[in-house]
């Protein structure tokens, strides 16, 4: 089994999902994990009302931070993405094992403005582009991918991925 670290600065919306999503879309050949380098210290009430109307479990999930993670005990990674713009820029701590990174940026749907229908739609739609790149990342042949071909690969997933959410 693969270990996924999905990192952001709140840890409430946008990694919380990634988490949900690779833990069903992985079919027990991957698990996931989210933290947050400033975490909020909940997750985000529109994150949680979504993955249980797509009939999510969420009672395992909390706003942590990526400390963690980085500590003697915790899991090894073997990949980690950060899914958003400031995470990504920070300093992060040296992660046992030396994963794969990537950055997978996406806007931070607990920023979106507007109705509250138009808010949830931003959760809805942030959910939507992180099952489609997580789709693609679990579908990879990682077994016949040397290390260069696969952080390439892992790298071409946030950024194909953001051309096609664009156009």
């Amino acid at each position: 089994m693969y270990n996924v670290l999905f990192l952001c600065t709140g840890n409430s919306a946008r990694s919380i999902l990634a988490e949900a999503v690779i833990n069903r879309e992985g079919r027990g050949r991957f698990k996931g994990y989210s933290a947050g380098s400033h975490p909020k210290g909940e997750v985000h009430p529109y994150s949680i009302d979504l993955l249980k109307r797509l009939n999510y479990d969420t009672s395992g999930f909390r706003s942590k931070s990526w400390d963690e993670f980085a500590g003697p005990d915790a899991p090894k990674m073997d990949f980690v993405f950060t899914v958003c713009d400031q995470a990504a820029a920070e300093e992060c701590p040296y992660w046992p094992g030396q994963p794969m990174t990537a950055h997978w940026g996406l806007p931070d749907p607990a920023a979106a403005t507007g109705s509250e229908t138009e808010r949830r739609l931003a959760f809805s739609d942030t959910y939507r582009m992180l099952k489609n790149r997580i789709s693609i990342f679990v579908n990879l042949p990682l077994k016949s991918l040397d290390g260069l071909s696969l952080q390439s690969r892992l790298r071409e997933i946030g950024k194909d991925q953001a051309r096609a959410e664009t156009e």
